[in-house]
């Protein structure tokens, strides 16, 4: 969405992405899918205003807060899909983890309790299941990100 200087919508660009759900309670995104989209509506809201970017003042991101991406540091490129945010597939690491002290073992040091939701498990999925991201890691090209990054 473009606004005006009084916060007036002015303009605005859509447009939908899939959403793939491979097994049940998993669901991931095709982050260059969601990169094409982004510079897809970003014309169509500039388009339409009839302006150019050197017109933006600032910018404003809302995004799928802990759907996590994992990307090659130096190509740019995804490793893998994205596991979003209302992925399932680590509820049996996030219990293991919890055994020892509960949902809350790491809050006092990470200030979030134990769950699917955020992506420190995604990660640790991502690491442990998808050679692509492992031979990134060992290479050191890996960059692990929420889907703002």
């Amino acid at each position: 969405m473009l606004f005006d200087a009084t916060g007036t919508p002015v303009a605005v660009g859509q447009r939908e992405h899939r959403q793939i759900f491979p097994k049940p309670g998993w669901v991931e995104h095709d982050p260059a899918e969601i990169w094409l989209r982004t510079q897809e509506v970003v014309a169509d809201a500039l388009q339409r205003a009839g302006i150019v970017a050197g017109e933006i003042a600032a910018i404003g991101i809302t995004n799928q807060r802990e759907t996590t991406v994992a990307w090659d540091r130096l190509s740019g490129r995804p490793l893998c899909n994205a596991i979003v945010w209302q992925d399932t597939r680590t509820k049996d690491l996030c219990d293991e983890l919890a055994k020892d002290g509960g949902q809350d073992r790491f809050r006092d040091k990470v200030g979030l309790p134990l769950a699917t939701y955020f992506s420190g498990p995604k990660i640790r999925w991502m690491m442990e299941n998808c050679p692509e991201v492992a031979d990134a890691a060992k290479s050191k090209r890996l960059a692990l990100g929420t889907i703002d990054s």
